[in-house]
C-alpha cells in the first residue's frame, strides 16, 4: 500500500541529474550534441557499408549491422530528450513519456545483450568450427537469432515497465538521474518496490549475466583453438577477427554492470550521471570506432566508398 499523498502522474518527473552544474548547461548542450551526431553518422555509416559492399556480406556483418540500428535507437531514446532539458528551465519529463523513455531503454538494452551473446557465437562457429561455419551461421540460423535478440529485449522491457504503472509516488516527482530508468523511479516511490526489485534480480541474472556467460564460453573455446595455431602470425590474426568484438562487449556489459549492479546505498548524484553517461551515451559511439579501427574489411570498404566518391565529384558534370 502506498502511504501518504500520492502525487499526481499529471505532473511528470523533474531529472536531477545535472542540477549541480546549471552554468555549465550550453557547454553540455554541444557536448552532448556532439556525441549524438558522432553516434548517428558512425552507425548510420556502418549500415551503408554493409549494404554497399558485397565483401560485408557475412553473418559477422549481419549482426553488425543490428548493433548498430540498435544503437541509434538506443541514443535516441535518451539523447534528444537530454538535449531539450538543456534548453528549458526544468529538466522535466511526462510520466507517459517517462514510461515510453524507459520501455524503449530497457528493451534495445535487453536486445544488446543477448545480440552481443550471439556474436561471441558467430565467432565460435567460424574460428573452432570453420569447415561448418556457412551451415552453423546460415540465413536460416542467423536471422532467427537476430529475431529472437529482439523479442528478448522486448519481452524483458515489458514485464519491468508493466510493474513500473503500478508504482504511486508521494510527495517527490524529482529523479535523481538523467533519464526514466527503473533502479530511479523505484528508489522515489512510495509504494511495496519488492516484485519490482525481484524482477530486476531476475533480470540481472537472466538478460544480463547469462548472455555475458555465453560470451565467457565462446571465448574459452575460441582461445583453446587459437593457442593450438603453430604461426605467432596466424594466431594474431585470427584473433584480429574477433578484437572488436571482444572489445565491444567488455565496454558494453562492464558499464551495464556498474549502471545496475550499484550498491543498496546508492552513487552520489554525480557519479551515477557519469555512470548513466558512459552507459546509456558513450558506448553507442564507441561501437562503430571499435569496429572500424580494428576491422580491415571495414576499413577497406570505407576506402572504397571514398574512392568512387572522389571519382563520382571529378567526372565531368552532367549537360
Amino acid at each position: 500500500m502506498a502511504g501518504g499523498n500520492q502525487t499526481p502522474r499529471g505532473a511528470g518527473f523533474l531529472f536531477l541529474g545535472f542540477s549541480g552544474i546549471p552554468n555549465g548547461r550550453p557547454v553540455l548542450f554541444l557536448l552532448f550534441l556532439a556525441i549524438y551526431l558522432i553516434t548517428l553518422l558512425g552507425n548510420s555509416l556502418i549500415l551503408v557499408l554493409i549494404q554497399l559492399d558485397s565483401r560485408l556480406h557475412s553473418p559477422m556483418y549481419y549482426f553488425l549491422s543490428h548493433l548498430s540500428c540498435l544503437d541509434i535507437c538506443y541514443s535516441s531514446v535518451t539523447l534528444p530528450t537530454i538535449l531539450v532539458n538543456f534548453l528549458r528551465q526544468q529538466p522535466i519529463i511526462s510520466y507517459n513519456e517517462c514510461m515510453a523513455q524507459m520501455f524503449f531503454l530497457m528493451t534495445f538494452a535487453g536486445t544488446e545483450c543477448a545480440l552481443l551473446a550471439v556474436m561471441a557465437y558467430d565467432r565460435y562457429a567460424a574460428i573452432c568450427e570453420p569447415l561448418h561455419y556457412s551451415q552453423l551461421m546460415s540465413s536460416r540460423v542467423r536471422v532467427p537469432l537476430a529475431t529472437a535478440s529482439w523479442i528478448w529485449g522486448l519481452l524483458n522491457s515489458t514485464i519491468h515497465t508493466a510493474l513500473a504503472t503500478d508504482l504511486a509516488f508521494c510527495g517527490t516527482n524529482e529523479i535523481h538521474h538523467i533519464f526514466c530508468d527503473v533502479p530511479p523511479l523505484l528508489k522515489i516511490s512510495c509504494s511495496d518496490t519488492y516484485v519490482n526489485e525481484m524482477a530486476l534480480h531476475i533480470a540481472t541474472i537472466t538478460v544480463g549475466l547469462s548472455p555475458f556467460l555465453l560470451v565467457v564460453i565462446s571465448y574459452m573455446y575460441i582461445l583453446s583453438t587459437i593457442l593450438q595455431i603453430h604461426s605467432n602470425t596466424g594466431r594474431r590474426k585470427t584473433f584480429s577477427t574477433c578484437a572488436a568484438h571482444l572489445t565491444a562487449v567488455i565496454v558494453y556489459f562492464g558499464m551495464a554492470n556498474v549502471n545496475y549492479n550499484r550498491p543498496s546505498a546508492g552513487y552520489s548524484l554525480g557519479v551515477d550521471t557519469l555512470v548513466s553517461t558512459l552507459y546509456c551515451i558513450i558506448t553507442p559511439m564507441l561501437n562503430p570506432l571499435i569496429y572500424s579501427l580494428r576491422n580491415k574489411e571495414v576499413k577497406g570498404a570505407l576506402q572504397k566508398l571514398l574512392s568512387t566518391q572522389q571519382k563520382e565529384s571529378a567526372s565531368p558534370g552532367r549537360q
